[in-house]
């Protein structure tokens, strides 16, 4: 079960690539510098500060003619190498924790699973962060074509040399912030799910149902609970994926998580905070959809 788990987070993450580069470069304080020529020739030099940054099209179309396709899977190395222990972390973190916190509030309630996403969410960030980091600054390393591209190792070694430590863990106040995504999306998905379960409940008393049918209501129903939950809480919480990719970038000007949530509206625009927004749902929302019903599924076919 759990190789199939992981062998379906790294197709997932294979697939989704080229959308996480893109995604990537539109949150970048250096979105700028995505701006054709020809669009620069166009217009005077006032305006070109004032220019709204290239759509993920636009930028998709850019990476291509300028660096290549081979660029629109930078960042997989450490994306494959990080997924598997982060969802493992997760789920553990967060059935260990439902499982403890039972004891504490009612079983099953909205604070169990309240406290058990922020807690896994907690766990897995401290865990995984230097993996995000040296993903995220290699999809930022834009060369053209025909360039040496700097690989994971040089990477590691130039945060170390730059930064120490330290280096290696910037962002993460960001991801602690995102916490509340997750926090919104399970407490949305686990209320969905409970509906769809009593729902389920009445019908199997009204009329006895073919048990497959069912299952595969069930397993349809999950994936629906999970895309809109996630669908809500990344809408709402989005701002913190940006100010995340901007206190990763090299020699980033950015400090601290307020700092740069007060500075980019400032220069930019609040727009400038849900900067790739579009490009980061369409490739979570499926993610998602299909993680957390294979979760449901597995844990069901373990209690049978």
């Amino acid at each position: 079960v759990s190789q199939r788990q992981t062998c379906g987070g790294t197709v997932g993450a294979i697939l989704t690539c080229p959308l996480e580069v893109v995604k990537t470069r539109l949150q970048s304080s250096h979105v700028t510098f995505y701006i054709s020529e020809v669009q620069l020739s166009t217009v005077n030099g006032a305006s070109v500060a004032r220019m709204a940054p290239p759509g993920p099209l636009h930028c998709l179309k850019l990476i291509l003619e300028k660096e290549g396709p081979r660029s629109l899977f930078r960042g997989l190395g450490p994306n494959l190498v990080g997924v598997a222990p982060s969802r493992a972390i997760y789920f553990a973190s967060y059935s260990t924790a439902k499982e403890k916190l039972s004891g504490v509030f009612e079983p099953d309630s909205t604070q169990v699973h309240m406290v058990s996403a922020g807690l896994a969410g907690f766990t897995a960030i401290t865990a995984t962060n230097p993996i995000w980091l040296i993903k995220t600054r290699l999809q930022l390393d834009a060369r053209n074509c025909g360039e040496r591209r700097m690989n994971a190792f040089e990477c590691v070694r130039r945060v170390y040399q730059t930064e120490g430590w330290r280096g290696f863990y910037r962002g993460m106040s960001a991801s602690y912030a995102g916490i509340s995504e997750t926090v919104i999306h399970f407490v949305i998905y686990e209320s969905i799910k409970r509906k769809l379960m009593e729902s389920r409940a009445q019908a199997s008393m009204d009329q006895d149902e073919d048990e497959s049918v069912r299952d595969a209501s069930d397993f349809v129903g999950m994936m629906l609970a999970a895309a809109t939950s996630k669908t809500c809480a990344t809408s709402i919480a989005y701002p913190h994926e940006v100010i995340r990719t901007r206190l990763r970038e090299e020699g980033s000007r950015y400090r601290s998580f307020f700092q740069t949530l007060l500075t980019v509206p400032k220069e930019e625009g609040y727009r400038a905070l849900y900067r790739g927004l579009t490009t980061h749902l369409v490739r979570q929302i499926p993610n998602t959809a299909i993680m957390m019903s294979t979760y449901e599924m597995v844990v069901y076919l373990l209690q049978r």
